[in-house]
């Protein structure tokens, strides 16, 4: 049974990891390419975009796909929407992988927006330095924010135009608590904007901020297409293709 496997999270690595001990399975990772040194996935990769649902689902045809397993990011909204339309084409089984969200706690101080259009909006209220954690490709909304200094961590350097005031800072999670509150108190930030992404690898940003009570302006995630089937874990992963299989 053939699996294209949407990844670049570590629920993806932790699917393919167990795939390469699936004898009646072969799975093929697909990375999308954004990130400049990916952590790669055990057995077969591709990298790079499908061309739309229309070269996704020639793909899917011409490499005989019999499902298709979506463990994209869960703000990787779109690549899942062109997962579901081109399986749905070819009458293949999907299934999409979000790990849960984040839950707020006692001392949190979350303000909750649809949209990091939305985030912008709202962050202009919120103090002087402000800690962006949005990944690279959506900060270019904040550039046109002025009287504020934007402190902005990312994996890869963004190449959307970048707040006037900045300070850049490349890096890879996991983080853990106590550095997240050396990083916040040594640059004085007053607000912290994030995405709901779940999972404990940039979690500890959140713990942070509550101990220092720091606003948090939370992202949503966009919404998984109508009526998607879906699972919390790899190991549900491997439930649901044994049944297929």
């Amino acid at each position: 049974m053939r699996i294209l496997l949407l990844g670049g999270t570590r629920e993806a690595r932790e699917i393919a990891e167990t795939g390469t001990d699936e004898r009646e399975f072969e799975l093929v990772s697909s990375l999308a390419g954004r990130v400049r040194d990916p952590v790669l996935p055990a057995g077969p990769v591709r990298v790079g975009g499908f061309g739309g649902v229309d070269g996704l689902r020639e793909w899917l045809a011409a490499n005989d796909i019999d499902a298709v397993v979506d463990a994209t990011h869960p703000f990787a909204g779109r690549i899942s929407a062109h997962a579901a339309a081109a399986a749905a084409a070819l009458e293949l089984p999907v299934l999409h992988v979000r790990r849960p969200g984040w839950r707020e706690r006692p001392g949190d101080r979350w303000l909750r927006v649809p949209d990091v259009a939305a985030a912008a909006d709202l962050v202009a209220g919120l103090g002087e330095r402000i800690f962006l954690t949005i990944g690279r490709q959506e900060v270019g909304a904040f550039e046109g924010l002025r009287g504020q200094w934007f402190l902005i961590r990312a994996i890869d350097p963004p190449t959307a135009a970048l707040p006037r005031e900045h300070e850049l800072l490349l890096a890879r999670g996991p983080f853990d608590v106590e550095d997240e509150v050396r990083l916040l108190s040594a640059h004085r930030i007053d607000a912290l904007v994030t995405k709901d992404s779940g999972g404990e690898s940039t979690a500890a940003k959140l713990g942070a901020a509550r101990a220092l009570g720091i606003p948090v302006v939370m992202v949503d995630r966009p919404a998984l297409p109508a009526g998607a089937a879906t699972v919390e874990s790899a190991a549900a992963v491997w439930d649901w293709l044994r049944v297929l299989r």
